[in-house]
């Protein structure tokens, strides 16, 4: 048998790695072949690979530990980066390519609305589509062939601190917005069979539908508990975007940390191997969540060993440790020559990863360069990313009776003003999971703040003025045509974002009051979720929900002073609080 060595494959949020064998010039070896069929490529290098470099390929690891020798000794298959863990601050994608490979341009990333603001657009599977084929270019001029999107949770109550990840609470539209998987991975071709993983090419790269399962459904909206449902309620209101899913060929799906009826999803074999792999003939790989075997047992890593038998035997294939991966590598090798888990079950684990990374081409284009970097922030990319955010803006009032309404405002006043925390953030505009894993208030990253879009929107003889927080008595003596006042939620992310009550943060109600008191005022609301704005309501004269627009804050712009009209709709029931009074 020839020696091996693993071939390190680029990617910044994730490197899945592959094993290539170093032979003799002549030696023919079939699984390098692109034009032999899947199934005969996976067989004959699985014949080649030992178990050390079958449960490498089993291992995520992080990419501060993915050094070369640890690379190299372990035949690590996959390395993350974790949120927030970059190569440099603002590193151009060069610096991706280069950290792996191991002349600059300043990086432009696009962030497009989160997920549950392109829910408002009228249901619009297309321009989900679309955003999908603009961030998969995005991605892979970083040198990333995967990413962890769809996230196709039910936010069944929107304390939950991840409710702005999933696109709504209602499984029909849910499933509509799975079109983003065509979109990050290409059309799926007639002749390839539905479960099969399908990646167009390098163009494209492989998606990840998750949590599976129920995560957006537990007791009060409480990250990581536990949902309650029968099995008929868990098939209804959880499960059917899956379907979906799993059809249009998405690459991998990824396991919730939260239980169902108290079982540890990583550890739900009827619900891992059972339904998804066999009933609904998933053909991808099954990934943890970020560190999720640990928090199988309490306290956490109490028994990891009993952590790997169990979330192993349950069907996942890939472990996402992503720090302890010796104890991981070192307790997976002793259950399996021990028998307590089967060399049958690490096979099929190891068969699915090398579909997806044959799927992706991996073997074909191992190496990532520097061709891809001019998509990044690319102008039309931009332009999807603003007609995103035109099409979720959702309007909630309109003038004080229906006979005066103040939107669209006129682009020519003598003087307006401009206010609130989120007018000029765009950390804000983007929420969590932007450049930081919480996200992060501030100048985070290249965009147009909703104040900039103001000023490059009205007559330029109109004056506009920006402070933060105004004093009630200048506002009441500066006679401005109207206000714009721009509030709502700081960046958050999972557990950090629970909410007990759903209430406006502070500073947003006094400067509510301190401006709207004194002058004709449209409220913009800046947030992951509906927010409780009954007690303000009657102060204001319009009301706009803009959820989290990300970076082209020139689309909500585009709305207010009617260059466009309003055409989002709520995108789930719990919103209606947010309308009570519309």
């Amino acid at each position: 048998m020839a020696p091996r060595t693993p071939l390190l494959l680029i990617g910044g949020i994730i490197v899945l790695c592959c094993l290539t064998a170093i032979a003799n010039a002549e030696e023919y070896m079939l699984y390098k072949d692109p034009k032999q069929p899947l199934a005969g490529r996976i067989i004959d290098l699985m014949k080649r690979m030992t178990l050390e470099e079958k449960i490498g390929q089993m291992t995520q690891i992080e990419r501060t530990v993915a050094k070369h020798d640890v690379m190299i000794k372990y035949f690590i298959g996959s390395v993350l980066s974790g949120g927030g863990s970059v190569p440099a601050k603002h590193a151009p994608p060069e610096k991706w390519v280069d950290m792996f490979m191991g002349t600059t341009t300043p990086i432009r990333l696009q962030f497009f609305p989160t997920t549950l603001a392109l829910v408002p657009q009228g249901k619009d599977p297309e321009l989900v589509k679309k955003i999908g084929a603009a961030t998969a270019l995005e991605v892979r001029a970083t040198g990333i062939p995967y990413a962890f999107a769809p996230c196709i949770a039910a936010c069944r109550d929107p304390r939950w601190g991840r409710c702005f990840e999933s696109y709504s609470e209602d499984q029909s539209i849910i499933k509509s917005m799975t079109e983003l998987i065509p979109g990050l991975q290409g059309d799926r071709p007639a002749n390839v069979q539905k479960g099969v993983p399908y990646v167009a090419g390098q163009q494209y790269v492989a998606a990840c539908a998750k949590h599976y399962v129920g995560d957006g459904g537990t007791v009060n909206g409480i990250n990581e508990n536990n949902t309650i449902a029968t099995w008929g309620q868990l098939l209804r209101l959880h499960m059917p975007a899956y379907y979906d899913s799993v059809i249009k060929g998405v690459s991998t799906i990824m396991i919730s940390y939260s239980s169902w009826n108290g079982k540890k999803m990583h550890v739900n074999r009827d619900l891992i191997t059972g339904f998804l792999k066999k009933t609904q003939r998933f053909r991808g790989f099954v990934i943890s969540d970020w560190q999720a075997i640990d928090r199988i047992t309490s306290p956490e890593h109490a028994n990891y060993t009993y952590s790997i038998e169990t979330s192993i035997n349950a069907g996942l294939d890939m472990i996402m440790v992503p720090y302890n991966y010796t104890e991981f590598i070192d307790g997976l090798t002793f259950l399996v020559k021990n028998n307590f888990i089967p060399m049958s079950r690490i096979d099929d684990a190891v068969k699915r990863i090398l579909r997806v990374k044959f799927a992706m081409g991996l073997f074909e284009h191992p190496l990532a360069d520097y061709s891809m970097a001019k998509y990044l922030g690319h102008p039309a990319h931009r332009e999807i990313a603003r007609e995103a955010v035109r099409k979720s803006l959702v309007l909630l009032k309109n003038g004080k009776s229906a006979d005066q309404p103040l939107l669209p405002l006129p682009k020519k006043a003598k003087k307006i003003l401009v206010a609130g925390t989120h007018a000029n953030d765009i950390g804000n505009q983007c929420g969590g999971w932007t450049i930081e894993w919480h996200g992060k208030s501030g100048d985070i990253t290249p965009g147009t703040t909703i104040l900039s879009a103001i000023k490059n929107t009205v007559d330029p003889n109109t004056q506009v003025h920006y402070t933060k927080n105004p004093d009630p008595n200048h506002v009441k003596t500066s006679n401005y045509s109207y206000a714009i006042v721009v509030v709502g939620e700081v960046p958050y992310s999972e557990t950090y974002g629970d909410s007990l009550n759903l209430t406006l943060p502070h500073p947003g109600p006094s400067i509510i009051k301190n401006v709207c008191a004194s002058t004709k005022c449209v409220v913009v609301l800046v947030t992951g979720r509906p927010v409780v704005f009954e007690p303000y309501l009657a102060q204001v004269d319009a009301l706009v929900a803009a959820w989290l627009p990300g970076s082209e804050g020139q689309g909500v712009a585009d709305v207010l002073f009617g260059d466009y009209g309003f055409t989002g709709k709520l995108p789930s029931h719990g919103s209606k609080m947010l309308s009570n009074s519309q």
